[in-house]
């Protein structure tokens, strides 16, 4: 078993020993009920933020209290980007951990993205179920995570799950899945897959073989049920805003909750526009998870 010292030599490891106790499944398996930020009392839970792509928003992030900045990677092939190294770099020189999502999986690509960038966490999103072959489709991502923690042992895996869409066809394997990425994952994140068809989803998700960015809640009870088994952080997110955020802690009882689309700014249509926040909305999210979290340590 290794020493407390160990276990937090890392930031990213002592922001979660500080957060939601010595909980990390690589390092050993407390209680599920020590794991889940809200029902751990006395810590704070996460606040997640995604896509932020240039220093200046990443440092306004930092300012407001976000815990985790989340930067994208959408292309293969113009997959160096030096503005977001940049902001990367500026996240990890201030107290918040960063994230990175490579929107593409082959094993050399996310290797040499990773060497790149550096971050703290990387995010893995695939839809997991719409694969022609999805069961050797999830072996290749099992095998793409463990060459990941052997090449870069102090990088955190956040490996997303995706969950039907709130009052949608519910079945989706959620919890079978996350009964496979376990293993190998520091984190899950809960995220709305939509389903063209009972159990199948296709080629609706906004990114084609990825989940994310739908603006759409997720079943909650799924969530709480993997939040419920899971022995790793799960991070709540799906159409996350600063108006239901409460009651989504309230409900799945996560170590944290992510937002990107309904913080975004909006164009003249109404419509978010990515890449982009709107700095009230985030401050009014954190105002609730911050509040939520008070009544939950009273409770």
């Amino acid at each position: 078993m290794l020493d407390t010292a160990q276990k937090v030599n890392s930031k990213v490891e002592r922001r979660v020993y500080k957060r939601i106790g010595s909980g990390l499944g690589a390092f050993y398996s407390p209680s599920r009920s020590q794991i889940q930020g809200s029902r751990f009392k006395g810590y704070a839970m996460i606040v997640q933020i995604y896509e932020i792509q240039t220093p200046t928003e990443a440092l306004s992030m930092t300012e407001m209290g976000v815990d985790h900045i989340g930067s994208v990677i959408v292309s293969e092939t113009e997959w160096k980007i030096p503005e977001v190294k940049e902001t990367l770099k500026a996240v990890r020189s201030s107290s918040a951990t960063s994230s990175l999502i490579p929107l593409f999986n082959s094993l050399d690509s996310v290797l040499r993205t990773l060497d790149y960038y550096q971050p703290d966490i990387v995010h893995f999103c695939e839809a997991l179920t719409d694969h022609q072959d999805a069961r050797s489709h999830r072996r290749r991502l099992l095998a793409l995570q463990q060459d990941v923690k052997k090449r870069f042992p102090q990088i955190k895996i956040m490996r997303s799950i995706p969950v039907a869409q709130s009052g949608k066809d519910n079945s989706i394997p959620s919890l079978d899945l996350s009964k496979e990425f376990e293993p190998y994952s520091d984190f899950f994140l809960t995220d709305t897959i939509l389903a063209d068809r009972p159990g199948i989803s296709g080629g609706s998700q906004p990114v084609q073989g990825f989940v994310g960015i739908t603006g759409q809640t997720c079943n909650w009870d799924t969530a709480a049920s993997l939040v419920a088994a899971s022995r790793i952080p799960v991070i709540l997110a799906g159409g996350i805003s600063p108006a239901n955020v409460s009651d989504g802690i309230r409900r799945v009882q996560p170590a944290g909750v992510d937002s990107c689309t309904l913080t975004n700014a909006l164009d003249k249509n109404g419509h978010p526009v990515r890449f982009k926040k709107d700095p009230e909305k985030v401050k009014q999210l954190i105002k609730a998870v911050r509040e939520a979290e008070g009544r939950s340590n009273v409770d």
